[in-house]
């Protein structure tokens, strides 16, 4: 007879007798079986039995990196978990995100729902077509080209405060260690970064909200959020007060992408253990406040009627097939998304569109002169949406960029639908969970030439559109595809036209990288350069 105290013993004992089996049970019998027909695919080893190998990469923020040396190891079709298949085919593109395909977003994206299930990360096919219906009018051409004259005011003032600063530093001034702004060499040096998540974040604001952050102006990331967000949320379109708190809103979006990506690939059963660890726990707390930056902003706009036309009154205005508006915690859902999208895109775009043009002074130039030609030397400060239209390798700039910087670079996953699906000859059943990284396809030899790696705006003169077309993929393709991506290629193209017509823009060293770290999304760490007032 066992005594009382020998118990626990035995119990521990147990348990590290039956963890080997518990293991094999969830993950070698799977492969054994073999459900989705896939274990012919190459891949990493551990990543035929577990997701902790794809968990442990993304962790480490080079996911997109590391799966693409994967397909360099493997070839095109690379198993990158258990059920997850990475197809690096342009031709797949079309297949996998093709509209009426029937697949659906993974769970993926279960981890990326916060107040409520917005247009980005809704699965069900029939409430994304609702809320697409609701949401995609507002990004139509005709309310881009309305927006205009308020991101040219931020791009604006984000210029004001760039000729201030280089000023200041001819007359030998220099920033505080928290500024990190210096001159010497007759150019201010600094950090191009920070100054490109202030106006991506204030343009957004005010192109969402009606205001913006302040940040510009500030020359500091801040937002405020409300410190109870129930009471936010209560007090809904009121003039009632809410005791807020200041919080730096650009580090928290990034912590709560990594949080969120790091979740995502793991399996749903693993989920609500994993957040008591400590990481996830901090990421929790990003996730928390970001919703309060939106439940403020709609808190604020809604409790101060104004005759502004801004994206959130047009998401108020709107009406699904059955003629209703959307709820009040649906509209700040939505509105969550419009402020992740809008901002974190725009401003990790614009800092990889400066260093590559400053890297390559040959293109900066050429760009150069075409913007003094078609633009003219005049003194107004910011470039016109008429003026950008007639730019063509100042597009090709932008582009270039961003197929070496895919700011969404990771493969998106999609759920194979009924039926089974083919792609790149290879039959693929029901559930199986299939993605494009754009950073391979990006890199593709066959369509972008030999030299993928360098920054070569002519190639897009140079190679078959066809296949240009239906390899580039910044935006995503198909119904799932950016609906903001009118707004945000215009906003680029503004950024750029006026920056690059303005400075003259140099990095620290020649061989000065782009140090980046991947969430969601792939984001730059910083990006020194020097600049000067050009003479026009």
């Amino acid at each position: 007879m066992t005594t009382p105290l020998l118990n626990p013993l035995l119990n521990w004992q147990t348990l590290v007798l039956l963890a080997p089996a518990v293991f094999l049970l969830v993950h070698f019998v799977p492969y054994l079986v073999d459900t989705y027909k896939i274990r012919k695919y190459p891949g990493p080893f551990l990543a035929k039995f577990s997701d902790i190998w794809l968990g442990y990469v993304s962790s480490h923020g080079h996911r997109s990196e590391v799966v693409h040396e994967m397909h360099q190891k493997y070839g095109p079709i690379v198993r990158i978990a258990p059920n997850h298949v990475s197809v690096a085919e342009p031709d797949a593109l079309g297949v996998i995100y093709a509209h009426g395909n029937g697949a659906l977003k993974s769970d993926f994206y279960d981890a990326f729902v916060s107040i409520k299930r917005g247009v980005f990360n809704t699965r069900d096919r029939n409430e994304h077509a609702r809320k697409r219906k609701i949401v995609s009018h507002i990004f139509s051409q005709k309310s881009v080209v309305e927006f205009e004259p308020h991101i040219r005011l931020y791009v604006g003032a984000l210029l004001q405060q760039w000729d201030r600063l280089f000023d200041m530093s001819l007359k030998g001034l220099s920033g505080t260690e928290g500024e990190g702004w210096k001159g010497e060499g007759g150019r201010l040096w600094m950090d191009c970064l920070p100054w490109a998540n202030y106006l991506a974040f204030d343009m957004i604001g005010d192109l969402a909200f009606g205001a913006p952050f302040g940040m510009i102006a500030a020359a500091r990331d801040m937002a405020v959020i409300p410190k109870n967000q129930a009471d936010a949320m209560n007090n809904y379109g009121s003039k009632t007060s809410v005791e807020v708190q200041e919080i730096p809103a650009v580090q928290i979006l990034n912590g709560r992408g990594e949080y969120s990506m790091s979740m995502g690939v793991l399996p749903k059963w693993w989920r609500p253990h994993v957040r008591h660890l400590p990481w996830y726990s901090q990421g929790q707390k990003d996730v928390k406040s970001l919703a309060g930056i939106a439940i403020m902003a709609v808190a604020k706009r809604l409790g101060n009627p104004t005759d502004r036309v801004d994206l959130l009154s047009k998401l108020q205005n709107a009406r699904d097939g059955d003629g209703k508006p959307m709820g009040r915690e649906e509209l700040t859902a939505e509105a969550l998304t419009l402020l992740i999208a809008g901002s974190d895109t725009t401003s990790n775009s614009t800092c990889a569109i400066i260093y590559y043009l400053a890297k390559n002074h040959q293109v900066q130039y050429k760009l150069q002169k075409e913007l003094d030609e078609q633009l003219g030397t005049e003194d107004e400060l910011v470039a016109t949406g008429h003026q950008i239209k007639r730019l063509p390798y100042m597009d090709a700039c932008i582009n270039e960029a961003l197929r070496l910087h895919s700011t969404s670079a990771l493969g998106l996953p999609r759920v194979v639908p009924e039926g089974g699906m083919t792609v790149a000859d290879q039959f693929f059943p029901e559930g199986t969970v299939l993605s494009v990284p754009s950073f391979s396809i990006h890199r593709d030899k066959s369509i972008w030439g030999d030299d993928v790696e360098a920054y070569r705006p002519e190639r897009w003169f140079e190679r078959d559109q066809a296949d240009i077309q239906k390899t580039f993929n910044p935006f995503s393709v198909g119904p799932r595809a950016c609906v903001g991506r009118n707004l945000a290629f215009l906003q680029l193209q503004l950024i750029i036209a006026s920056i690059m017509r303005r400075y003259d823009i140099v990095l620290t060293s020649p061989d000065q990288k782009l140090e980046t770290r991947e969430g969601f999304l792939r984001k730059p760490l910083g990006c020194r350069v020097g600049i000067k007032r050009r003479d026009v």
